[in-house]
């Protein structure tokens, strides 16, 4: 088992910076590939960034260049840095933990860019 708990979220101006925080515990954190999501109201959840037990960092088309996904293996913890945010990342983001079968979930945590 594996319990997740994201933090950071919250409300940024268009252009603005957070940092999202992924802690978790109850496993052996090294061994899982990491991802966060978003969903937006009326939308499909999306994933947004992927890293992998590895290292190996993948991302979603829209947040290139502007998202990096990261982790701390000694805290247990994956981050989400968000710069340039524009209102179209205004979303709820979850994190995600994966290990061959196993898939764990956070409760998220909402994301509002607006003027």
């Amino acid at each position: 088992q594996v319990q997740l708990v994201e933090s950071g979220g919250g409300l940024v101006q268009p252009g603005g910076s957070l940092r999202l925080s992924c802690a978790a515990s109850g496993s052996i954190f090294s061994s899982y590939s990491m991802g966060w999501y978003r969903q937006a109201p009326g939308k499909q959840r999306e994933l947004v960034a992927i890293i992998t037990n590895g290292g190996r960092t993948n991302y979603t088309e829209s947040v290139k260049g502007r998202f990096t996904i990261s982790r701390d293996n000694a805290k247990n913890t994956v981050y989400l840095k968000m710069n340039s945010l524009k209102p179209e990342d205004t979303a709820v983001y979850s994190c995600n933990a994966e290990r061959y079968s196993e898939g764990y979930w956070g409760q998220g945590t909402q994301v509002a860019v607006s003027s």
